[in-house]
């Protein structure tokens, strides 16, 4: 008996990093990918803000998986306009992430990785919430200081992680904020993540002369707001990194 011919593998383009990794987690390389992305092979095609739409049609994708914060509605518009399938990926907060990654896996028609699955992700969720313990100043910009609000990934996940973000209560998903405005809210921890903006010491005492000893600790960024197959272990990284 002849063996029915494989499938041929779905070819992806993913203008979000987030959604990049996890594509790699269900077995699918993408095509291409932005120069933000943690590729291995793939055709960059671009930034997450100005893609080379011309690149993207020009690889033939059967999907292209997008997201509204890092991606430009324009963008999205006129690769639906050329014949491109879409996918949106747009999780606001950790219980979206199991969602999100099973409609991935079932779009592409790949099984669900652990913990992923329906169940497992309210499971694995009750396994890390933490006690509140931490007011955190989450900074995620600066020239101006920004931060962010509750209907965000970030804040979501480190509230799971028994940290209370102090700007949890604005009505602007990233709000702009002065020091004395972080002071007046009296944190009890500082953090200061790798990306969207790269913080370093000088920055730490920058926040140091303004808020007194109040301690700041480093956390990856990528492990802070990029969501999908890196969240299990990026919670227990910013568990470890709290600890510190």
């Amino acid at each position: 008996m002849t063996a029915a011919p494989r499938a041929a593998a779905p070819r992806v383009v993913s203008l979000v990093p987030s959604a990049t990794e996890t594509l790699y987690a269900l077995g699918v390389e993408p095509v291409g990918v932005t120069r933000f992305c943690d590729r291995r092979g793939p055709v960059a095609v671009g930034g997450t803000k100005n893609p080379d739409l011309a690149a993207v049609v020009a690889l033939g994708p059967d999907l292209v998986v997008v997201n509204d914060e890092e991606n430009r509605r324009a963008d999205a518009d006129a690769l639906a306009a050329a014949g491109c399938a879409l996918h949106s990926m747009s999780p606001r907060s950790v219980a979206d992430v199991g969602p999100e990654v099973r409609a991935l896996a079932e779009r592409l028609g790949r099984p669900v990785p652990t913990p992923f699955s329906a169940g497992e992700w309210e499971e694995w969720m009750a396994s890390v919430v933490s006690p509140h313990y931490w007011d955190a100043f989450v900074a995620v910009w600066r020239r101006p200081w920004m931060s962010l609000a509750a209907d965000t990934y970030g804040s979501s996940l480190l509230d799971l992680l028994g940290v209370h973000n102090v700007f949890a209560d604005s009505l602007v998903r990233y709000p702009e904020v002065t020091l004395d405005e972080v002071a007046a809210r009296a944190p009890n921890v500082v953090l200061l993540p790798s990306e969207p903006y790269e913080f370093g010491e000088r920055h730490a005492a920058e926040v140091r002369a303004a808020l007194g000893s109040v301690p700041v600790r480093f956390v990856d960024g990528r492990d802070l707001f990029w969501w999908g197959a890196r969240t299990p272990a990026a919670a227990g990284r910013l568990r470890a990194a709290l600890s510190r």
